[in-house]
């Protein structure tokens, strides 16, 4: 009897859809003038529900972000930044394993 009840959680658990898969994408982001822009772009990605984490390098003009991909999307993330006033774009090495 207690190994039906020991049972029944884990059907239940395995019967639930797959977990949201963690990804992370490295965005160019080449219009970043002055070291005030990390902030406005990192700012507008973390607006995007979904993103776990982000980091801003001005230097390399690139912005590296994990987020859940069931919850947002790589487009979404470059739109995200478009409309803070810089354009985005995956940089090559992610593009390719769309």
């Amino acid at each position: 009897m207690s190994i039906r009840f020991a049972l029944a959680p884990l059907i239940a658990l395995l019967s639930m859809p797959a977990w949201a898969a963690m990804q992370t994408v490295t965005l160019s982001v080449p219009g970043m003038t002055c070291a005030a822009c990390p902030i406005i772009v990192k700012t507008a990605l973390n607006q995007v529900g979904g993103v776990s984490q982000v980091e801003v390098s001005y230097a390399d003009r690139e912005a590296v972000v994990t987020f859940d991909d069931t919850r947002t999307s790589v487009e979404a993330l470059s739109e995200a930044t478009t409309n803070a006033g810089f354009p985005s774009t995956p940089t090559p090495s992610e593009a390719d394993r769309k």
